[in-house]
């Protein structure tokens, strides 16, 4: 109640910006329990067991600290399976994290399925690992192991698509199955 309550005194001219914003940039940070249920309502759903740093971090009251342990539990196999669990690798009370209830996911993954993506990482890889991937060529996996070797490793994905010129339609095929 206490949303719509905001929602309704929140003026149409202020509101708009807000929602294109919350829609459009993925790193912009939730600011109140209010931009949660927002967010929410717009469909914005962030995976537990798959969300990066920076999914974490645009919850209200996540750290980067946080987010970090969020992810290196989840790299390493943990699965969450519920708030209580978020809350136990935090060391948190349930209750604290329970607004963001409307906006967190929680799915289950089988690591040994058939379907399982597992990324690689590009600046590891070798020709032959990248070119298993779907919509990289041997063209793009040579020129990725060449760019990496002669400068250096890419810091990230934006990073990667930046220095080879990659469109962002391929990105976005390629960056669930690239991972630095």
């Amino acid at each position: 109640m206490a949303f719509l309550q905001w929602l309704s005194s929140v003026s149409q001219t202020k509101l708009d910006p807000l929602r294109a914003r919350i829609l459009n940039d993925p790193y912009y940070r939730l600011r109140s329990l209010m931009e949660v249920e927002l967010a929410a309502s717009l469909g914005i759903q962030i995976d537990a067991n798959q969300a990066t740093v920076d999914d974490w971090l645009r919850l209200p009251g996540i750290s980067i600290h946080q987010a970090r342990v969020l992810v290196q539990l989840t790299e390493s196999g943990v699965q969450f399976h519920s708030l209580e669990d978020v809350a136990a690798a935090l060391g948190l009370p349930s209750d604290r994290l329970r607004p963001l209830q409307p906006i967190l996911r929680f799915c289950y993954y089988d690591a040994e399925s058939l379907y399982a993506v597992r990324p690689i990482n590009p600046n590891t890889a070798t020709i032959e690992m990248l070119i298993q991937i779907p919509a990289i060529d041997d063209f793009l996996a040579r020129a990725m192991v060449n760019h990496r070797n002669s400068n250096g490793p890419y810091r990230n994905l934006a990073d990667l698509q930046q220095r080879l010129y990659l469109p962002g339609q391929l990105m976005s095929e390629l960056m669930h199955y690239l991972k630095l």
